[in-house]
């Protein structure tokens, strides 16, 4: 059993690409930054060292669970620990890994659960084939679940995505703006539903949360106690929450600062929040 269960988005949250980095200041004067992911041999994300000690530290004191829109196959190039975390969550909740193995029924269960009474996976592909401009760099499908696009932000049209929020709206479809990607998914795809899993499995009493994107905002609601970045998603639509911390820093510098706030909090045993949704999920 362990009381503190500390759910994490990765990317932009914990871990930065060289783009996202948002370093500011001499040269001389950056931090040491610690690689935790190579893509065709390249370097792709790295976290500060200050943020991967307390990380370690962290694995130690609590549960420590990544949960990312990532699928399996993209989240097995990050190496955050030392010893990988022994549950991950990926594809928005649509996998449970335990010891990095797929949890087979927990995907036939989500997968259940998403074909009820929503457009299928083939009209949101149809549809954003027919719509996609030269914007679109990439089309692409995660996991058989949802579709997302590899855009060029300066080049999308105005209102384009708000009208792909509306058309998915009413299909039981929701979407997200991250970066370069945007991301069509069911409205019963969540990270906080396979979050509430993991903390069953693990005897949770607490659990923390931390996340950057609107895609993030079930686990932070559902947590007993959250931290977002002061950048994404979430800060860019002024997202905020009793129970939720927004750190001073931006970039990869918020990255540490959310490493810090987590390890604190779950050393210090903060009490539960009576009301936190994971209990019920």
């Amino acid at each position: 059993m362990n009381d503190v269960l500390v759910c994490s988005d990765l990317d932009r949250t914990l871990i930065y690409s060289a783009a996202a980095l948002g370093l500011r200041g001499r040269d001389a004067d950056m931090p040491r930054l610690l690689c935790v992911e190579l893509y065709q041999g390249a370097p792709l994300s790295y976290v500060t060292e200050t943020a991967a000690r307390d990380l370690e530290t962290l694995a130690d004191a609590a549960a420590l669970v990544p949960v990312t829109t990532r699928t399996p196959e993209q989240y097995a190039r990050v190496h955050l620990l030392d010893k990988p975390p022994a549950y991950a969550i990926c594809a928005n909740g649509g996998h449970i890994l335990v010891d990095g193995v797929d949890d087979a029924d927990w995907a036939a269960a989500v997968r259940a659960r998403v074909a009820d009474g929503r457009a299928p996976l083939a009209e949101i592909r149809a549809h954003l084939a027919a719509t996609a401009g030269e914007f679109v760099l990439k089309r692409r499908v995660a996991s058989d679940l949802f579709a997302y696009l590899v855009v060029d932000r300066a080049a999308l049209p105005p209102g384009w995505f708000d009208d792909l929020t509306g058309w998915c709206a009413g299909r039981g479809w929701r979407t997200s703006l991250q970066g370069r990607k945007i991301y069509c998914l069911p409205e019963p795809l969540t990270k906080a539903a396979a979050a509430a899993e993991v903390a069953r499995r693990v005897g949770a009493g607490t659990m923390l949360a931390a996340g950057d994107s609107l895609l993030d905002t079930e686990l932070l609601d559902a947590a007993d106690a959250a931290i977002r970045p002061a950048h994404g998603e979430l800060h860019d639509t002024g997202w905020t929450a009793p129970h939720t911390t927004v750190t001073a820093a931006q970039g990869i510098a918020a990255g540490e600062e959310i490493a810090t706030w987590l390890l604190a909090r779950a050393t210090a045993a903060p009490p539960p929040r009576p009301s936190a949704p994971w209990r019920t999920l």
